[in-house]
């Protein structure tokens, strides 16, 4: 009984200890990047037959910090089209994306 909460004292020192040791001020660039696609989409027209749109997009940043997009991932012809011509070329505030990486955001369209 006594090695049972030795080891579980243990665990309880090494979970604190590694919440601890994480930085919370560091911004996660997929989540700044999600805002302000989302804020790019907004303003929207669709009149949906259907209760919500869903896509991935799969896009890069250029040196600009503008959005190049890959893909776009939806089974909707219309939102594909929207999506990238709202999002190609359109520059963001990110302070760690680099250039050249990957990212993927999903995005939904409510009707």
């Amino acid at each position: 009984m006594r090695k049972l909460s030795l080891v579980f004292a243990s665990a309880l020192l090494l979970a604190g200890g590694n919440l601890f040791a994480n930085d919370s001020r560091t911004i996660d660039p997929n989540n700044e990047l999600a805002v302000q696609i989302g804020d790019l989409l907004k303003d929207n027209n669709f009149v949906l037959d259907e209760e919500d749109l869903t896509a991935q997009v799969l896009f890069t940043l250029n040196d600009k910090k503008e959005i190049v997009v890959i893909s776009v991932e939806t089974d909707d012809v219309i939102l594909e089209n929207f999506v990238k011509s709202r999002l190609n070329y359109q520059q963001v505030q990110v302070a760690s994306g680099k250039e050249g990486k990957m990212y993927t955001v999903p995005v939904r369209i409510q009707g």
